[in-house]
């Protein structure tokens, strides 16, 4: 069996690509095609034989901002020459399915997400890509033709494999097809260095990840200062400057934590503080490695990860009000922090390697 790993893009080293990281633990020998990466700035992929398309050197001309080149990469995916092999197995949240596959050949899916540039986040993508508005009306009638692309694409993959059931409801609602669900791997190292059990957990609740807008740091925020909640943020992002200026006292920013330092900081915190939606989510499947809860917004792919009263609470609504609320339940409640680790075994990359290799073979 020859096989080959097909990627949208690889400008650093992130959550798509933790899961790429995994099928390149498996077939270290397979060849990774892609339409630009980022050589040296990707962790474990550093060794991989990463294949780039034309777009490589306006990559590099444009500064290494690839957004400016989405139009251009359906058609460069689609020139992707993988004759040779018998197994392609692409990780898509955008034109990863775009390929096309030899007629002999299996086409494995793993699906983060239908293209959300052209289904959902339209006007964000033109507002975030820093391109001048003159240029938007042409870019809107690129989109449409992208969107009719992504339609046809779905019919070039096999098997779908989805990282939630969220994702996986999507991907029936707009390519009317079924998916396999299998949740993202939590890294081998946050069971490999398990912080030990104890009841003296710092009185501090965490919130971790990205500064952007959508995570809602700024709800958490305003509940902690209203509340005088101790919270502790950690990681950087273009939004720190604006929340900085919205917390109070109980509020202390981290900064960047490396991941070497992370399951210390998972279990030496109260709870995690998930108020954002996301499609699948790494966050609180890491938490409750090292036995903490999480309370979390009660959408997209928290619903898979997190068992409600027994590893964490949720929210309905992204206020103030229901996530207090949340909080005044968590601290009535007790929480069995070896349980939670227990549970959290299903979710180590170990375990999504050995899914992976079941379907593949």
């Amino acid at each position: 069996m020859k096989l080959a790993i097909v990627a949208d893009w690889l400008p650093l080293y992130a959550g798509a690509e933790h899961v790429i990281a995994e099928f390149h633990k498996l077939w270290p020998d397979a060849p990774i095609f892609t339409t630009i990466a980022n050589h040296g700035n990707l962790g474990p992929l550093n060794d991989a034989d990463i294949r780039t398309s034309r777009l490589q050197k306006w990559y590099k001309l444009l500064g290494k901002h690839h957004r400016c080149l989405l139009p251009l990469m359906p058609r460069e995916m689609e020139r992707i020459d993988l004759d040779e092999f018998d197994v392609i197995l692409s990780s898509s949240h955008a034109i990863g399915k775009g390929i096309i596959p030899p007629s002999n050949a299996t086409h494995i899916c793993y699906c983060h997400t239908p293209m959300r540039y052209a289904w959902e986040m339209e006007k964000k993508y033109l507002e975030d890509s820093n391109i001048p508005k003159f240029f938007w009306k042409r870019i809107r009638r690129k989109l449409n033709e992208i969107r009719r692309w992504d339609m046809t694409t779905a019919k070039r993959v096999d098997l779908f494999l989805a990282n939630s059931t969220t994702v996986a409801d999507r991907i029936k609602k707009i390519y009317n097809r079924d998916a396999t669900v299998i949740l993202p791997p939590v890294a081998d190292r946050f069971f490999e260095n398990r912080q030990p059990t104890t009841d003296n957990r710092n009185s501090a609740y965490l919130a971790l990840g990205r500064l952007v807008p959508y995570k809602r740091f700024d709800l958490i925020i305003e509940c902690a200062n209203k509340h005088n909640i101790p919270l502790m943020i950690a990681g950087k992002g273009p939004d720190e400057s604006r929340l900085k200026n919205l917390a109070g006292p109980t509020v202390e920013f981290l900064g960047y934590v490396p991941d070497e330092k992370l399951p210390e900081i998972y279990a030496n915190s109260k709870a995690l503080l998930y108020p954002q939606e996301e499609d699948a989510g790494i966050a609180p499947l890491e938490a409750q490695s090292q036995g903490t809860p999480v309370i979390a917004f009660k959408k997209g792919g928290a619903l898979d990860t997190i068992a409600e009263d027994m590893s964490g609470v949720f929210f309905s609504e992204q206020t103030v009000q229901s996530l207090k609320g949340a909080i005044d339940r968590f601290e009535e409640m007790n929480f069995d922090s070896e349980s939670i680790k227990k549970r959290a075994e299903e979710f180590r990359a170990e375990r999504f390697r050995e899914k992976i290799e079941s379907i593949v073979k």
